[in-house]
């Protein structure tokens, strides 16, 4: 399964990037003008049994407040594929839903 590309699909329409994999088992997601800090999604995809990482918890040190470091979210995917697979897609309704609705 080739995690960046099902997580591009399964994200289509909405404003996604993701960071270039450098040899890890992460993927790097950042939702550009993301309305809910990742904090917050990381706690509505909690409920959800989807565990990912905020990005916040990455810029230590960062003096200044970047929208950046809140808009990403850190994903393993050293999973078996069809739990990736149903982590992306729960992740998708909840970032459209943020999109939507705040």
């Amino acid at each position: 399964m080739n995690s960046p590309g099902f997580a591009a699909i399964t994200c289509a329409g909405l404003p996604l990037r993701i960071h270039r994999p450098e040899g890890a088992f992460f993927l790097w997601l950042w939702f550009p003008g993301l309305p809910i800090s990742s904090e917050e999604l990381y706690r509505r995809l909690k409920q959800r049994d989807v565990l990912v990482l905020s990005g916040h918890h990455f810029f230590p040190g960062v003096e200044h407040d970047d929208p950046h470091q809140h808009e990403c979210l850190r994903l393993s995917y050293a999973q078996p594929p069809e739990s990736v697979r149903a982590g992306i897609a729960i992740l998708a309704e909840e970032v459209r839903r943020a999109y939507e609705r705040g």
